[in-house]
């Protein structure tokens, strides 16, 4: 196997791997979506705390999504080529089932210096995380080395280039290295190696995500991609509301203020926008609608046609405590902005320069004698 010639390349090559897996056969039954998000909900509770939390069905959108939006050309060629991954790897990427992009925010340390989130890639399906790992180690050339945690060994890697631009710029720390774990047979995770860690506690029961952080991500077992957080417990946890690493302070900010959730699902002929921000008070809730819907009205005024169309189908309300978002767009404007965008553009003729006129020489007359 070629090695792989930038470190990152290698651990973005098994996320890749991860979120572009193409199914070469629709989902045998509807029935079967309850079924996933409970086996996914499982899954994920013995993850750690996340402030934000990213949900994909790799199934979903390479099935129902990527056939009404790609030629059918490009779709076959997809397909082959995920064929060919099963062949050379000996890995169905038809076979996985979702993908989790989880953040957290970390306490200041004792320098009170701000931390950039720590970030973790989870997937699983029936796959095995095994075969993954001894993939990771073939094309790193033996630049992952091992480390013992728990009950787990972690596969770390150093990303030189970050290192050398965390000299110059220190908040980048947090990224100058990449680790990845099996936490179990079918289920494999990449990011921090703090997170990872986090992760392998809680998988030993220490520190795990909350039930109501998890049925807030997967409230809709119909998503192609949701999302949910909570904004004002990383804003207060980052920049020392709730102390620092070494020293606790009592939280001052219990509230939901700014938890969100969003989730992107399909209809016939529409994609389907859904979300919700919860804002504390019916009250706030007003204020907060009418902020945002000022900000979407000057949004509005962006000169791409296709764009404009898609903020007007995007309505705000106030329902109680919470802001609703609604929008239905339909498909063939997702396809006509697709194409749009690329398609190849076309090239002006260079302009032939103009033939330089020379100028006629000047005849000097002789003085008579």
């Amino acid at each position: 196997m070629k090695k792989l010639n930038q470190p990152l390349g290698l651990l973005l090559a098994l996320l890749v791997l991860s979120t572009t897996a193409l199914s070469q056969a629709a989902l045998t039954a509807p029935a079967r979506e309850p079924a996933i998000r409970q086996t996914v909900l499982s899954t994920l509770a013995i993850l750690p705390e996340a402030d934000t939390l990213i949900y994909l069905n790799p199934q979903r959108i390479l099935n129902e999504a990527a056939p009404r939006l790609m030629p059918e050309k490009d779709l076959a060629g997809m397909r082959q080529a995920f064929t060919e991954i099963k062949q050379n790897v000996g890995i169905d990427p038809s076979q996985i089932e979702y993908l989790v992009i989880a953040m957290r925010f970390r306490k200041p340390e004792a320098d009170l210096s701000f931390n950039l989130p720590e970030m973790m890639a989870i997937t699983g399906g029936d796959f095995s995380a095994d075969s993954l790992l001894t993939l990771a180690k073939l094309a790193s050339g033996d630049k992952l080395r091992e480390e013992k945690y728990g009950s787990k060994t972690l596969s770390l890697m150093t990303i030189d280039p970050i290192v050398k631009e965390a000299e110059k710029n220190p908040i980048l720390k947090s990224y100058t290295e990449m680790g990845i774990v099996a936490l179990n047979a079918t289920t494999i995770a990449i990011g921090s190696p703090r997170y990872l860690k986090a992760a392998i506690d809680a998988s030993e029961g220490t520190g795990q995500i909350s039930a109501e952080s998890l049925n807030s991500l997967l409230r809709d077992p119909n998503a192609l991609i949701s999302a949910a957080g909570s904004p004002w417990s990383a804003f207060a946890k980052s920049f020392g509301m709730r102390g620092t690493e070494s020293a606790a302070r009592t939280a001052r900010c219990e509230s939901q203020l700014g938890d969100f959730y969003v989730a992107l699902t399909m209809e016939a002929a529409n994609f389907v926008l859904r979300g919700a921000m919860h804002a504390d008070n019916p009250d706030t809730a007003k204020i907060m609608r009418n902020l945002l819907s000022g900000l979407l009205a000057q949004a509005k005024s962006i000169p791409d046609p296709t764009a404009q169309n898609a903020l007007k189908a995007l309505t705000l309300t106030a329902e109680e405590s919470e802001v609703v978002l609604r929008a239905d767009i339909p498909q063939q404007m997702v396809l006509d902005f697709i194409k749009k965008q690329t398609a190849p553009k076309e090239v002006a003729p260079a302009k032939s320069a103009a033939p330089v006129k020379k100028k006629a020489p000047v005849r000097r007359r002789r003085k008579a004698a």
